[in-house]
């Protein structure tokens, strides 16, 4: 038994020194962090908005004016005369807008200008280029429009610095810092497109509408501040947020491991430490939608914009604003900014805390250390069973974080972590059973039936090392004469070799298949006995089946040798050997 508790410490030693192996490799993944195990997390994530999408609040307190594809049908392709988007801010400010956003760029002056018309045109008359010299110019027509209303304007970053002629300096919301400098943490870009400078000027304020996509495509995470030639620029929905409640700054906090929270209109949304919120996703609510053709036509019910945070932009597929969002389906762009806006007044923000790796990795330690202590004991089904209750509860927790407090946690990472583990042990576990199974044909396979041994392989715990009590029929067997045989023999060992093999291997095969186990050979002997290792419980008559097969088979080897004397004509002084065997058989009880 002590030979026995060696050999299975020695086994779960090492089932478990490959698990802790398994985790250490585990743990050393999740520090470097590469994207493959970032893609898995942030599906988690996506799956648990695809469950439970944000529902829509009523009454809606974000409309977007849509440029859409029966806009366009009605006043041609973009982009349109600024008189005429001039008209639209006014539409949109006398039906009460609290305040409008553009998630367009204008960048460039109106060549549809009366003056930039008449330049660029060939083959007017004197008198009617005159009088389009005359008319006023469609950018300041809507740089008026726009000082008389709320209206913020939408601003893009660059990769690289702009070039070309010089402009006039960046203009900067005010902004005040808590707990430090925060440019180091937030997304930085090189240059920034602007509108123009006299659309600038006049506008309530200017916010950024660049998004930067995950590494797989989708938006999740949005910026609210970024920096631009070290200077801080809010996001469009904070600088919206900012000018409809009448502030004049908006705050970031942060701390030595980045950002915190950027407030804003009285209200405090935490971020990453990058200044990034998770937006909280409804599903696509077309009634958030209003075309700018209803609009401009006067066909909008009166009131459907009072009070409204407006954000203008595109759903029509041919000026490409759509982006890939965790609900099913590409989303127009500035309906992002508008998810993004009703996340923060509904105060409904995803959270990933700050401690959510640390808790991830010791959930991941608890549910492997688990099971590198119990697999062994308990084996693989139940360690297997006991996993199968562990995962359910972890997904539960993750689920019932998520729905109920709308924090982030990675539950794949743990369970595939252990469950990792619990492959890594089965395997060692397998390839020692492998490797006893062979062993034990490897040591029986001459002495016993390939069945029995099959059996042993099968069920080696019907083998014990300690010994046991059991009844046991004994057969011993030797040749008659074998010293007299020998002498003949004298000068042709090999030939005496030969004759006994010849002998003992019919016996041999009798004996295992009577279910019998030769114990030993002595010379000419052969011992062999019933009922061990194997259950048998016709010992008896089994072991005399054996005796009568070997008497038979016994003489059908003389019966062959005596035919092949005779075909060889030729005679000798061992020529006349008959083998005969003398067979004791007796039950005893061994201890």
């Amino acid at each position: 038994m002590k030979l026995k508790r060696q050999t299975l410490a020695g086994g779960l030693g090492l089932a478990r020194l490959v698990g802790l192996g398994a985790l250490a490799i585990a743990l050393v993944i999740k520090i470097v962090d590469p994207h493959l195990l970032e893609s898995l997390q942030l599906r988690t994530f996506d799956v648990y908005q695809t469950i439970k999408p944000r529902q829509q609040s009523e009454p809606l307190p974000v409309t977007i004016v849509d440029i859409d594809e029966k806009s366009l049908a009605a006043f041609g392709q973009w982009p349109w005369p600024r008189t005429l988007v001039a008209d639209l801010v006014s539409k949109m400010m006398s039906g009460g807008a609290a305040a409008v956003a553009f998630d367009i760029l204008f960048p460039e002056p109106d060549r549809l200008s009366p003056a930039r018309f008449a330049k660029g045109v060939t083959g007017l008359s004197p008198a009617t280029r005159e009088e389009l010299l005359g008319k006023p110019d469609n950018d300041v027509i809507l740089a008026k429009e726009l000082s008389r209303g709320r209206v913020v304007l939408g601003q893009s970053g660059l990769s690289s610095a702009a070039t070309g002629e010089p402009r006039t300096p960046l203009m900067q919301t005010p902004v005040a810092t808590i707990g430090g400098n925060p440019a180091p943490y937030l997304p930085a870009y090189s240059g920034l497109l602007p509108n123009l400078d006299i659309l600038e000027k006049a506008a309530a304020g200017r916010g950024l509408f660049s998004m930067r996509n995950e590494f797989d495509g989708i938006v999740r995470r949005v910026p609210l501040v970024s920096s631009i030639e070290g200077q801080l620029h809010p996001g469009l929905a904070v600088e919206l947020l900012r000018v409809a409640t009448g502030q004049n700054a908006f705050a970031i906090k942060s701390n030595a491991a980045g950002i915190v929270s950027v407030v804003v209109g009285g209200i405090e949304v935490p971020t990453d430490r990058n200044g990034r919120i998770w937006i909280n996703y409804s599903a696509h609510y077309p009634a958030r939608f209003v075309s700018v053709a209803q609009i401009l036509a006067g066909e909008l019910p009166t009131g459907r914009l009072a009070g409204h945070l407006i954000l203008v932009g595109t759903s029509a597929v041919g000026l490409g604003d759509l982006r890939a969002t965790p609900l099913t389906g590409a989303m127009p762009g500035v309906e992002i900014h508008a998810q993004l806006l009703e996340t923060i007044l509904t105060k409904s923000w995803l959270e990933r805390p700050q401690y959510a790796p640390g808790a991830e990795i010791v959930a991941t330690v608890g549910l492997s250390l688990l099971m590198v202590g119990l697999m062994p004991v308990l084996g693989a089904i139940r360690a297997l069973s006991l996993g199968a209750l562990l995962a359910a509860i972890t997904i539960a927790a993750g689920w019932y974080m998520f729905s109920s407090y709308r924090l982030l946690f990675d539950t794949l990472y743990p369970l595939g972590t252990s469950f990792a583990v619990f492959l890594a042990m089965t395997f060692v576990e397998y390839r020692k059973e492998e490797r006893n199974r062979q062993s034990i044909r490897n040591a029986f396979s001459r002495y016993l039936d390939p069945a029995m041994v099959e059996q042993l392989a099968l069920q080696p715990e019907r083998l014990s090392l300690g010994g046991e009590t059991r009844e046991l029929t004994i057969l011993f067997s030797d040749v008659r004469g074998f010293t007299k045989i020998s002498e003949s023999y004298r000068d042709d060992p090999q030939g005496l070799t030969s004759l006994m093999n010849r002998f003992l291997t019919p016996i041999s095969r009798a004996i295992i298949e009577s279910r019998g186990t030769i114990d030993k050979y002595m010379g000419d002997a052969v011992m062999a006995f019933w009922n061990a290792p194997l259950d048998d419980p016709d010992h008896a008559a089994n072991a005399c089946s054996a005796s009568l097969e070997i008497v038979r088979r016994l003489a059908s080897l003389n019966a062959e040798r005596s035919a092949a004397r005779r075909s060889a004509s030729r005679s000798s002084s061992r020529a006349g050997i008959r083998l005969r065997v003398s067979a004791a058989i007796s039950s005893v009880d061994i201890g």
